[in-house]
C-alpha cells in the first residue's frame, strides 16, 4: 500500500510518498497552505492511489501539542472525510532540523527540499514503527 506523508506548515506543506510496499518515505514536493490545499491533496491522493496518510504531529519537548497541531489535525480529518483514506499521526519532533542537516553545505537547496525531506522522515518513522 502506498502512503502520503505530510509535514504541515502554516505557509507550506511538505509532501512525501512511500514506495509501493509501504516501507520507506521519499520526498515528493511542496504545496502552498492556502484555500486550495484540501482540493489539491484530495486529487493527489486519488491520482496516486494512496491507501494511507501520515501527518506529522507537532509536540514540544514536554510532550504537549504545539499550536500548529490543531490545524494539522483538522486537515487530516477533512482529508479522511473527503477521500475515505485513513489518517495516522506521527510525532515529528526535530524532523525539520534533521532534514535541514541533510542539506548543510549544499548551497542550491530550496526550503521545499527541506519540507519534503521532513515529510519523508515523518513517513519513514511511521512505517518503521508500523512494521516493527
Amino acid at each position: 500500500m502506498r502512503y502520503l506523508g505530510i509535514d504541515y506548515g502554516t505557509k507550506k506543506i511538505g509532501l512525501a510518498f512511500s514506495d509501493e510496499e509501504g516501507t520507506m518515505g521519499f520526498p515528493f514536493d511542496i504545496v502552498p497552505n492556502d484555500s486550495q490545499l484540501s482540493d489539491a491533496l484530495s486529487l493527489l491522493i486519488e491520482k496516486e492511489h494512496i491507501g494511507g496518510i501520515v501527518i506529522g504531529e507537532s509536540r514540544d519537548f514536554a510532550g504537549n501539542l504545539n499550536p500548529i497541531a490543531d490545524p494539522a489535525r483538522a486537515l487530516g480529518e477533512e482529508l479522511m472525510e473527503r477521500t475515505g483514506v485513513p489518517v495516522h499521526y506521527e510525532p515529528e519532533m526535530l524532523t525539520t532540523q534533521e532534514a535541514r542537516r541533510d542539506f548543510e553545505g549544499v548551497h542550491s537547496h530550496k526550503r521545499g527540499d527541506v519540507d519534503s525531506s521532513a515529510a519523508a522522515l515523518i513517513l519513514t518513522s511511521y512505517l518503521d514503527r508500523k512494521h516493527g
